[in-house]
């Protein structure tokens, strides 16, 4: 065999090799892409955040939200139902355990201010705008 045809040999199976990781990194981020909570993030005109996060099938008490420096973090954990074993299930779809979300605060937020609220699965937080930094309309003499 010569040199140009094993060096397409070659370059054949680095390239065959280099598509097979691609494929199984984007196998890898899709897997925990879906154990990710399904979150919307909304800016108001006045400044103010809304962020809504989707926690079907967990307790509010299996909540944690914390803000350290400039990142808000939920964690929750959704656990499996203890009357019903692994082994009973022939496909569980649903994720369970440990699942968490971070977002960077903008500047300007009043963190004294940020309030949350869970429903129906539903976790909603808003952050409020410091009020020295919100538009304000001045009235003309």
């Amino acid at each position: 065999m010569d040199v140009v045809q094993q060096t397409k040999k070659v370059g054949n199976e680095i390239e065959r090799v280099v598509e097979k990781g691609i494929d199984k990194g984007k196998e890898v981020l899709h897997n925990v892409a879906s154990h990710l909570p399904f979150a919307n993030l909304a800016r108001k005109k006045s400044g103010d955040f809304h962020i809504e996060i989707d926690l079907p099938g967990v307790r509010k008490s299996d909540i944690d939200i914390k803000v350290v420096d400039n990142i808000l973090t939920v964690t929750a954990e959704r656990k499996m139902k203890k009357d019903v074993k692994k082994k009973d299930y022939y496909i569980s779809e649903s994720a369970f355990g440990k699942i968490a979300r971070s977002f960077v605060i903008p500047d300007g937020i009043d963190r004294d201010k940020i309030t949350a609220e869970y429903k129906n699965g539903r976790l909603v937080i808003d952050l409020e705008k410091e009020e020295a930094l919100k538009p304000k309309s001045i009235a003309i003499k």
